[in-house]
């Protein structure tokens, strides 16, 4: 198992009770539940990915301070109310690595976003299309099967203004207009179905040849699949409002797009930003890791 980015910093800033309640909104494969359960807390274990939850539960089949819930985390209080973690004395979301330090380090990482909660091994082997480099796999991206749309039916059916805005919106690439022509030009002459068609597109189409741009334009269509930002948005108001005054919220986020998200959050009223902003480690896919963590104050 691949130990989360900050995993010792989350812990200590949660300050875990005996038998407090804590929820773990991205349980991926299970490192903070782990150290939560060393600590004699209660977790609520939340992941979207049906697999993931079964694979998780079976390791800890008579641990019975762990409830493990399939959920979108934006529904993290609903959930929390009907499995009577509510209130909590914490809230932890690890939203990962972004998708360009997943494919720049050339190595694999725990979490992809906050309402993915996706592991390396899920993206190994989920056949979903996650990585650029798995050329043969079909352009689906769902974390949740669930979802209704995948990757290739936002490439094959959006307009080019559609495509131009999901990827400068969500990943902020240089060359998304010239990427989203290529794409529409091309899925006149077949649809765009697998990995590796879409490669062959950006090849085209991207006026700057690099890795980071493949990295970039996947990032911005899982993120545009899966919505992740609005479940980010919803998530962190779910979590405001179940915890009890003097609970923890923590975040660990990969990159700027969802920590200014995370930051202007932790300057509402009802939140004290405690200045715990942590960044990661040396390596590649840590460098850009910040830990924020709020305390309820109202």
């Amino acid at each position: 198992m691949h130990s989360p980015v900050l995993l010792q910093n989350a812990i200590e800033a949660l300050e875990i009770k005996r038998n407090g309640l804590y929820i773990d909104a991205t349980l991926g494969e299970g490192g903070h539940l782990d150290e939560m359960l060393k600590r004699k807390a209660r977790v609520l274990a939340i992941d979207w990915d049906e697999e993931q939850i079964e694979r998780e539960k079976g390791k800890r089949k008579r641990e019975k301070e762990v409830a493990f819930v399939v959920a979108n985390f934006a529904d993290i209080e609903k959930i929390a109310k009907e499995y009577g973690f509510f209130p909590a004395d914490g809230v932890l979301f690890d939203l990962g690595l972004s998708y360009g330090q997943i494919e720049g380090s050339g190595r694999g990482f725990s979490y992809v976003l906050f309402d993915l909660g996706l592991s390396y091994g899920q993206i190994e082997g989920s056949g979903r299309g996650f990585s650029y480099r798995r050329l043969e796999e079909p352009l689906d991206m769902r974390i949740s099967t669930s979802l209704e749309k995948s990757a290739a039916d936002l490439v094959n059916k959006l307009s080019q203004q559609d495509l131009y805005e999901i990827f400068t919106k969500n990943s902020e690439e240089v060359d998304s207009w010239a990427i989203a022509q290529g794409i529409v030009r091309a899925r006149r002459i077949k649809p765009i179905k697998r990995v590796g068609d879409l490669v062959e597109v950006i090849n085209a189409a991207a006026k700057r040849k690099s890795v980071g741009t493949h990295a970039r334009i996947f990032q911005a269509l899982r993120i545009a699949v899966n919505n992740e930002f609005e479940n980010l948005k919803e998530g962190l108001a779910g979590a405001e409002t179940i915890l009890k005054i003097g609970g923890r919220l923590v975040v660990i986020t990969f990159h700027s797009l969802e920590d200014r998200i995370v930051k202007r959050f932790m300057r509402r009223k009802t939140l004290r930003d405690i200045g715990k902003k942590i960044r990661g480690g040396r390596a590649p896919f840590e460098r850009s890791a910040i830990l924020r963590v709020a305390e309820k104050i109202a």
